[in-house]
């Protein structure tokens, strides 16, 4: 008797490990989320770009991601242990924004911060998103991440107008989210996206032509506009075995009488200097500024090189972004808005700190400045 209870517990764990591994399997091979493959013709025209080898694309300068066993357990251990006040003490208040306040705007060059690094930003009459990731959980799977901040968006996607173009600054799920790409699909042009990326709108049947790709300081002309992808230091990767399968970078947006920088995601090196002296001044910046720790120093910056890097690129106001809506990294959830605003401070670069869903009108003396944030300390 004892025998065939042993037996029976015994091929039960196994059945039990044995179906998470074909469900694993099957999730990891089947699922859209993870996006698409890249041919040999794509890799030729990835290694003719001068930023591809037989490792994947590679940053400017060296750089590591510090990630072998002993670093990933530690990590592992300190997100087990965690830091005091990662999330705010409760939902954050948004404001909220209608369709014919955006429909209706073919002056101002607005830019609206949707949390993270998601901003709609209007300008010359055109509508763009930037790195709409718009769902609530930055992971393949909800099971596999904390869900964002806030119960609402400042407008749904349901709601949303007609959209000139999504511009998108490397594949990883906190800034490309297969999701709201599919949602948004049927009221946007055209997207634009690094080198590879591609490969994920083809997979998702988004159709060739829609599709933009583009390598470091290439430009292009876009309705009027002229759009300009220029490096950042980071990675890429959705997958498992698909680190560095595709490109990563920032955006320029010029129109008739604006210029704005969106840095995507990296760490402090001098492309920031060069983007600067050749694309600058900026009327507006956004940049990085979240979601980091010195172990990941390379690829994220701290806030100090947030305001440093604003000052390199020459930029009249900086917005800090990548924060504000999800935890991804051991700090306060606060700690990229106190640590920017004050050494911008003592850099003397202006800085507009607003809340989720608040306009910021380029152009304009007045912007937001309040410190919103404090009102949810635990």
């Amino acid at each position: 008797m004892f025998k065939k209870g042993l037996r029976f517990i015994s091929y039960t764990i196994l059945f039990t490990v044995l179906s998470i591994a074909v469900i694993g399997f099957l999730f990891l091979n089947f699922s859209p989320e993870f996006g698409g493959a890249h041919s040999t013709e794509d890799k030729e025209r990835y290694t003719a770009s001068g930023h591809y080898n037989e490792e994947g694309f590679f940053n400017l300068v060296p750089t590591s991601l510090d990630m072998n066993v002993d670093s990933i357990w530690a990590t592992l251990n300190d997100y087990l242990e965690g830091v005091p006040n990662q999330r705010p003490s409760r939902p954050l208040d948004i404001l909220k924004i209608n369709k014919e306040e955006i429909v209706n705007n073919d002056s101002l060059t607005r830019v609206t911060w949707f949390g993270h690094s998601a901003f709609l930003l209007e300008i010359d009459d055109k509508k763009i998103l930037l790195d709409p990731m718009l769902g609530d959980v930055p992971a393949p799977h909800p099971w596999l991440g904390e869900k964002r901040y806030y119960e609402e968006l400042p407008i749904s996607i349901k709601d949303m107008p007609h959209i000139d173009a999504v511009f998108i600054s490397h594949d990883h799920y906190d800034h490309l989210d297969y999701g709201s790409i599919m949602q948004l699909n049927d009221k946007v042009d055209d997207f634009f996206v690094p080198l590879g990326v591609g490969a994920h709108f083809k997979e998702w049947g988004i159709e060739t032509e829609r599709i933009h790709e583009m390598n470091w300081w290439e430009d292009t002309k876009y309705k009027q506009l002229d759009i300009v992808f220029t490096p950042s230091r980071h990675f890429s990767g959705r997958g498992l075995t698909d680190r560095n399968a595709t490109l990563w970078g920032s955006w320029i947006v010029k129109g008739i009488r604006h210029t704005i920088y969106f840095s995507g995601d990296g760490g402090y090196a001098d492309h920031f200097k060069e983007i600067g002296q050749k694309y600058g001044p900026f009327d507006l910046a956004m940049m990085e500024c979240g979601q980091y720790n010195q172990k990941w120093g390379q690829i994220h910056m701290m806030p100090e090189q947030t305001a440093q890097a604003a000052v390199d690129v020459k930029a009249k106001l900086l917005v800090p972004i990548h924060w504000g809506a999800f935890t991804l990294a051991l700090h306060s959830w606060t700690d990229p808005a106190i640590r920017v605003t004050k050494k911008a401070k003592e850099l003397n670069m202006p800085i507009t700190t607003p809340q989720i869903g608040e306009p910021i009108i380029i152009g304009r003396k007045n912007y937001p400045i309040s410190r919103w944030w404090e009102k949810y300390d635990q």
